[in-house]
């Protein structure tokens, strides 16, 4: 299956999509909204069209009966357009907020599903910019362009009737400057969108940053690099503001040229139109009337030529959000995928290859083993040896190159990534703490587990002492990335969620290594009667952790050099040996 699907990426394509599968679901409000938008239209026409009787009539003829009627009709003209005016606006933003709403859920939705090749080459900051910075300008467009368009539209269409109706002539020496105006706004869209796209890509940058920055704040106080991270977020914030300053200018060239335009046909029009008056050929109310409908349909053409500039910006952060909804997963369930049921796992490598996409190397080569139920297998060996690789392809984070992963026969490749995974509990040594609660953070190992569940599987993982004295118990938010606990604390919260899934196949990755002797050993007792009827694999840097494990893996640039018990292996007198000594040296 393809990495991203292909995607149209011109103005129409876009647009199109974001109409089908976005606004469509909203068409009843939308439809309201746009009757609201005709009768604000329809009345700015009608204000303009009431100069005639307000001139001729009321002023130069001085009809007292037309003085009342006139007055109601304007009054009535604008007190309607305020009230479709807000209703349409109101309309149109709660649409654009629900399909901006919808596009996030679905970003996030779409994120979660992908596999780990994915996040390894997107960044956090890159992800947190599309689902808030490109949505926020997307959110702008949304609303802007259909709020604004609408109205802009249709009060355009009325006010040209009105224009047509005083003098159909004068009418076409007003707009031909049409032409002209739009082929400028066309080249000014192209511009922006262009600048567009640049600016949310130096965004995703400068959010990575500041994310990466923030997250490893503590390491950047330990080395005195403040200087060094407030350069590199003034050089992205540089850029960033570049960007912006140049759409800007860009944008507003608009201003002097439609102004100039405007400014040379207004001039003809009373000109023309003086002498139309003068030569007894038409009314000053006529003209009057003529000049205000020109002058109220000049602001609608300026919105509609901003909007243009909205629209093209707006399609920029559109494209890089959809090129992200149309990528795929290259890790999926086939059609024909069954759902794994087992109790106790056995667990088998048959041959099994791996590369990390654009590795020159192979990860691990023609691994073969077996874990069976109710044994300990520990994998040992010099970091990049494929320890934490192997444990990672069990629950198909990565897919293998050849040969096979099987639980029980079945080939894990065959079953549902979601039944997979409920069969496997994981403690990593990269420990996520939510800011959550305690209770919460727990629980994540089996969501539905009752409160008294999360307890008791904090006393198993010697966790429960630790969070009763908290501030708050089990209801204590934890703080981001747990920055209210220890590491050996963190640990245990992380072991107790493995207990809580009770699930068939354990995998431990230095699951004890910041836990304090005391805290070890707990833990150790704990582990010992979670691992009983468990199929386990543990990777472990002190080899005296895993003495007893039932067999130990050695490896080596991604292949098993040694094999057997600890006793077996010391007796060998080869690698194994060697490492246990130098950590018995060390200790």
């Amino acid at each position: 299956m393809p990495a991203a699907l292909p995607h149209n990426t011109d103005s129409f394509s876009l647009i199109k999509r974001l109409v089908a599968d976005y606004l469509l679901p909203y068409k009843g409000k939308v439809l309201f909204a746009i009757l609201f938008m005709a009768l604000s239209g329809g009345m700015t026409a009608l204000i303009a069209a009431l100069m005639e009787p307000v001139l001729d009539d009321v002023l130069f003829e001085a009809k007292q009966h037309m003085i009342l009627p006139v007055c109601l009709g304007v009054a009535f003209a604008f007190i309607v357009r305020g009230l479709a005016t807000y209703i349409h606006v109101l309309l149109m933003n709660k649409v654009g907020n629900s399909i901006i709403a919808d596009i996030q859920n679905q970003l996030f939705s779409h994120f979660v599903t992908l596999d780990m090749a994915f996040f390894q080459n997107h960044p956090s900051g890159e992800l947190l910019s599309r689902v808030t910075h490109d949505v926020t300008v997307l959110r702008a467009t949304i609303v802007g362009c259909l709020t604004g368009f609408g109205k802009s539209f249709f009060t355009l269409i009325f006010l040209i009737g009105v224009m047509l109706y005083q003098d159909w002539k004068l009418t076409l020496i007003a707009f031909i400057v049409f032409p002209l105006l739009s082929g400028f706004v066309v080249y000014i869209g192209w511009r922006l969108r262009k600048l567009s796209k640049q600016t949310q890509s130096e965004v995703g940058i400068l959010s990575d940053i500041l994310s990466q920055s923030f997250r490893g704040i503590r390491l950047v106080k330990a080395y005195g690099a403040e200087t060094h991270e407030i350069q590199k977020v003034s050089d992205a914030v540089e850029k960033v503001k570049r960007l912006n300053i140049k759409a800007i200018r860009v944008s507003a060239l608009s201003t002097p040229v439609n102004e100039s335009l405007v400014g040379f046909i207004f001039a003809a029009i009373i000109a023309y139109g003086g002498y139309q008056v003068i030569g007894g050929h038409s009314t000053a109310g006529e003209l009057a009337s003529f000049v205000a409908a020109f002058s109220l349909a000049y602001e609608p053409m300026k919105k509609l030529a901003k909007l243009n500039n909205t629209l093209q910006s707006g399609l920029g952060a559109c494209e890089r959000v959809f090129a992200m909804l149309d990528r795929s997963a290259e890790i999926y369930d086939k059609a024909d995928a069954e759902v794994l049921e087992v109790e106790r796992a056995l667990l088998s490598f048959d041959a099994v290859d791996f590369s990390y996409v654009g590795a020159d190397f192979c990860a691990l080569s023609a691994i073969s083993f077996e874990a069976k139920p109710d044994t300990v297998t520990a994998l040992v060996g010099l970091s990049g040896g494929g320890k934490s690789t192997i444990l990672n392809l069990i629950p198909r984070f990565y897919d293998i190159g050849s040969g096979a992963v099987r639980i029980n026969e079945h080939d894990i490749r065959d079953v549902t990534q979601d039944s997979l995974r409920r069969h496997i509990a994981l403690v990593s040594q990269d420990i996520m703490i939510f800011n959550e609660s305690a209770l919460d953070n727990i629980r994540y190992g089996r969501m539905d587990a009752s409160e008294e569940d999360v307890r008791e599987a904090a006393r198993q993982a010697a966790a429960d002492g630790f969070i009763s004295e908290l501030e708050h118990g089990y209801d204590t938010v934890l703080g981001e990335e747990g920055v209210k606990l220890s590491g050996g604390q963190k640990q245990r919260i992380a072991i107790a969620r493995a207990i809580l899934r009770d699930a068939p196949i354990l995998l431990l990755d230095e699951a004890t290594s910041a836990l304090d002797n005391e805290s070890e050993q707990l833990v150790q007792n704990a582990l010992k009667t979670l691992q009983k009827g468990r199929t386990t694999l543990v990777i472990a840097h002190r080899l005296t952790t895993v003495q007893d494990a039932d067999q130990i893996l050695v490896l080596s640039r991604g292949a098993i050099v040694e094999r057997g018990s600890h006793n077996s292996l010391m007796a060998l007198g080869g690698v194994y040996a060697k490492m246990y000594h130098a950590g018995m040296k060390s200790e």
